[in-house]
């Protein structure tokens, strides 16, 4: 006989091993590098990172600041819930604007509809040099997408920014080679070995609070590609097109213009711990216009220095 799988069902006890060697690499950042930071958007992955860092130090002992590169397109109830954690936490919250990139013009837009996503590369590689960070810490897993799959924890960039996939360092016993020349700079992914599903199980188990977008809410979309893009002012329907309302959550957020929501009727951490054990499709293959341009196009953009 068939029996439902519930949360309470499936196992989080790897969950521990997972949180400690997350902490693990926070401390270690802290103990390594002279000016650290550490990206925070506001989503579930990087609140997820946050927790495990206030769980490192405690809340208001975060030990380096929080870094956002704002395109200007972000859903507000992403970055209102931004400003609130770090609030909350007692955190230093560093923001950069896309738009002041394109103010000073070393971001010029092919068109004034292009996205903006893909810029966000400048505006960081901006801010690493004012700021002169040495160690950015990001909430990128290897299940996302290929380019993260190969990626080391401890990710070496040169001094451009950009990340030699041909040329990693070896982590052998998670012995981590942080030896950098001037001008270079680490991007480390403590949740590197974590999955989506992983995620949500700590999000469930920690109850962790997220901006709406992330569980059901009715929303005017229009499918395009196998995608459902939302109908907004930066997204408007096209000739031809007609507007649906439909039931639906985010597995990621970010820019407006290329993040896309799913159909979902998951309104609890636990219904989407559920969804994702049958999904066959991962939440950026789901979810990211900008990643449908073609196989290589997020290892190309981290080789121009992208997150």
């Amino acid at each position: 006989m068939n029996t439902q799988v519930t949360p309470h069902h499936l196992s989080n006890t790897h969950l521990d091993a997972l949180e400690e060697e997350t902490i693990f690499i926070l401390r270690e950042v802290a103990a390594v590098f002279e000016r650290p930071t550490l990206l925070f958007s506001g989503g579930k992955d990087s609140l997820v990172l946050l927790k495990c860092a206030e769980k490192a130090f405690g809340a208001g002992r975060i030990p380096y600041p929080l870094l956002m590169i704002d395109t200007g397109h972000n859903f507000h109830e992403v970055t209102d819930f931004r400003d609130f954690r770090a609030k909350e936490l007692g955190a230093e919250l560093i923001v950069r604007n896309v738009e002041d990139s394109m103010k000073r013009g070393t971001v010029r837009l092919a068109h004034p509809g292009e996205s903006r996503n893909v810029h966000q590369s400048v505006t960081l590689l901006e801010a690493i040099e004012e700021f002169r960070f040495d160690a950015l810490i990001g909430g990128a897993r290897r299940d996302e997408e290929k380019a993260r799959a190969k990626e080391r924890i401890f990710s070496h960039r040169d001094s451009f920014g950009q990340w030699q996939p041909k040329a990693q360092r070896p982590e052998l016993w998670t012995l981590f080679n942080t030896r950098l020349q001037p001008g270079e700079h680490f991007r480390v992914f403590p949740i590197s070995n974590w999955t989506e599903l992983d995620v949500w199980q700590y999000i469930e188990r920690e109850q962790i609070a997220l901006p709406s977008l992330y569980y059901t809410h009715k929303r005017e979309v229009v499918e395009r590609k196998g995608l459902l893009v939302p109908v907004t002012d930066l997204t408007p329907l096209k000739a031809g097109e007609t507007a649906e309302m439909r039931d639906v959550r985010f597995r990621t957020v970010g820019d407006i213009t290329c993040t896309c929501p799913v159909e979902s009727f998951a309104a609890t951490a636990g219904d989407i711990v559920i969804e994702t054990l049958a999904a066959d499709v991962s939440e950026r293959g789901a979810t990211r216009m900008d990643d449908k341009t073609s196989e290589a196009s997020m290892e190309k953009r981290k080789k121009d220095g992208y997150f």
